[in-house]
C-alpha cells in the first residue's frame, strides 16, 4: 500500500477474545508504534478504560490508561468522542509512525472505519476542523477468531444480549459481528484449535469463500506472534483489499474471485434472475436463507417496487433487508450522470430493452444447505408468466411485506445497522447501552441511496 503524503497508517485490529486481539495488536508494536485499545467490560457501571502504549525510537516504553464517564447513555457517541480526536491527536506526535487500534470485542471495525472518513473532529485547537481521515489512513483491518468456535458463532441466531460478550441491552446477532471480522478484514489471524482435522478443514473453506483474497496466519504454541509475522501478515495483503473502505449494494457481489467449487460441504451460491420477485413468495423464500448459511448479499427487484432496489444481507440466523437505492432505468439523466461509471458499465451489459438494469442477484456461502434448494425455492419466487404478462400497471396491485426495513426472523428486533457491509453508512455505533435519549451524533457524508427503507 502507498502510503498518502503526511497521513499516518492505522491498523485496526477486532475480534471476540480480547486476549487475541490485544497479542495481535501488541506483535506490532516496534518503536514508533503508538497501540490503542478500548475496555468495555465496566460500561454498565458508565466507565470506558483507555490505554495507549507508545515506544519511542529509543526504545523507552510508555503506558497510559484513563477512564471516562458515559455520562450521556450512548456508547457510539462517548467512542466517537474519545477514538477519533485521540487519533488526530497521535498523528501529531513526532515519536508516531504507526497507530494500531485494538478493539473492544463489542465494537466492531466497519463503523469505525466509516466513521473515520465521515465525522467531522471539530473544535479542536490547533487543527482545521474535518474527519480523522485527513490525518490518518487505514493500512490493514486485521480479524482475529477462534478455530474452535467462529463457525458456530458465524452460523447461529443467538444475540449478543444473550451473550457474554455483550452487554444486557444488546440486540445484535453475535453471527453479525463473526461474519463481520473475516468479511471486512484485510487479512486474518487464526488462533485457538478446532475439535478435529475435519472441522479446521470446514472453517478455511468457509473463509476462502467468504473473503479469498485475505492472508491468513495461525497463532501457534510454539510460534508466538511478533513483529516479523505481522509485518509479512501486512505486506501479505494483495491490492485492491478494502482497507477500511465501504462498498455498496451495487458494487460486485462476488470479490476476490472465490473458489466456485464445493470443499467440505462448503459452497458458493449464485442465483440471478431477470425476472422481478413476488413480494409476498420472496418473503416466504428467505427462510432458505437463514439454516445453514453462513452469510449473504444481493439486490433485489421487487415486482411492487419499480423505481428503487432493494438490499439484502444476512449472517447466520438474522437477515435483513433494506433500500439499495434508485435503479438506473428510474434514474434522470442528470442522476445517470453521476453514477458510478463501473457501475454504469455493469449495466450495460446486461441492459434490458423493457426493464434496464433491473434484475436480481444473490449470492450465499452455504455450509449445511442444499445449494439446489436454494436456487430452486429463490426460482419459485419470481412473477410467473403469467403475472408478468399483467404489466407493472398489474404488480402494483400485489400485497408488499416490504414496504419498511425488513427483518427476518419478523419476530425478533435485529439491530438497524448492516449485519455486513454496503447497505448504510452506520449513524450509530454498536448500541445503546441504557435507554436514555441521548443526543446524536450528525451523519455527515450519508449516501442517500443507503438509507433504510422508512
Amino acid at each position: 500500500m502507498t502510503r498518502l503524503v503526511n497521513k499516518t497508517p492505522l491498523v485496526i485490529v477486532a475480534g471476540f477474545d480480547r486476549g487475541a486481539t490485544i497479542r495481535s495488536a501488541e506483535a506490532l508494536a516496534v518503536p514508533g508504534t503508538a497501540v490503542v485499545h478500548h475496555d468495555l467490560s465496566l460500561v454498565g457501571v458508565g466507565t470506558i478504560v483507555r490505554t495507549v502504549s507508545t515506544t519511542d525510537f529509543n526504545g523507552q516504553a510508555d503506558s497510559r490508561t484513563t477512564q471516562s464517564a458515559l455520562d450521556h447513555g450512548c456508547l457510539s457517541c462517548a467512542m466517537r468522542e474519545d477514538v477519533l480526536p485521540l487519533l488526530r491527536a497521535l498523528h501529531r506526535r513526532g515519536n508516531v509512525d504507526r497507530i494500531v487500534l485494538a478493539l473492544d470485542p463489542a465494537l466492531e471495525p466497519e463503523p469505525l472505519s466509516w466513521a473515520i472518513t465521515n465525522v467531522v473532529v471539530a473544535d479542536v485547537p490547533g487543527q482545521v476542523d474535518g474527519p480523522a481521515g485527513l490525518d490518518v489512513q487505514i493500512e490493514a483491518v486485521i480479524g482475529c477468531i477462534h478455530e474452535g468456535t467462529w463457525l458456530e458463532d458465524a452460523t447461529g441466531d443467538r444475540i449478543l444480549a444473550e451473550d457474554d460478550r455483550g452487554s444486557a441491552e444488546d440486540e445484535r446477532t453475535v453471527a453479525q459481528l463473526a461474519v463481520g471480522h473475516v468479511d471486512f478484514a484485510d487479512a486474518l489471524v487464526v488462533h485457538g484449535q478446532a475439535a478435529d482435522g475435519w472441522s479446521g478443514a470446514k472453517l478455511f473453506a468457509v473463509l476462502k469463500r467468504l473473503n479469498p483474497t485475505a492472508p491468513i496466519i495461525m497463532e501457534l504454541p510454539q510460534r508466538k506472534l511478533g513483529p516479523t509475522i505481522m509485518r509479512n501478515l501486512i505486506a501479505s495483503i494483495p491490492d485492491g483489499a478494502r482497507r477500511g473502505v465501504i462498498t455498496g449494494p451495487h458494487d460486485p457481489l462476488l470479490r476476490g474471485q472465490p473458489p466456485l467449487t464445493p470443499d467440505c460441504g462448503v459452497q458458493v451460491v449464485e442465483f440471478e434472475t431477470d425476472r422481478p420477485f413476488h413480494p409476498e413468495r420472496l418473503h416466504d423464500a428467505i427462510d432458505v436463507l437463514l439454516d445453514g448459511v453462513v452469510a449473504a448479499r444481493g439486490r433485489l427487484w421487487l415486482a411492487t417496487q419499480p423505481d428503487e432496489a432493494l438490499w439484502l444481507e444476512s449472517a447466520g440466523g438474522g437477515l435483513r433487508i433494506a433500500t439499495g437505492g434508485t435503479w438506473l432505468s428510474a434514474m434522470t439523466d442528470d442522476q445517470v450522470a453521476q453514477a458510478n461509471p463501473e457501475r454504469l458499465a455493469m449495466a450495460s451489459l446486461r441492459w434490458h430493452p423493457l426493464y434496464g438494469d433491473r434484475s436480481s442477484s444473490i449470492v450465499a456461502v452455504s455450509v449445511d444447505a442444499d445449494p439446489g434448494h436454494i436456487r430452486r425455492t429463490l426460482a419459485a419466487a419470481v412473477l410467473t408468466d403469467d403475472e408478468l404478462a399483467a404489466g407493472q400497471a398489474g404488480w402494483h396491485g400485489l400485497s408488499d411485506p416490504f414496504g419498511v426495513t425488513h427483518a427476518d426472523p419478523c419476530d425478533d428486533m435485529l439491530d438497524e445497522r448492516a449485519l455486513l457491509e454496503g447497505t448504510e453508512p452506520p449513524a450509530e455505533w454498536f448500541v445503546e447501552v441504557q435507554d436514555l435519549a441521548g443526543p446524536k451524533p450528525d451523519n455527515p457524508g450519508q449516501n442517500p441511496e443507503r438509507e433504510d427503507k422508512s
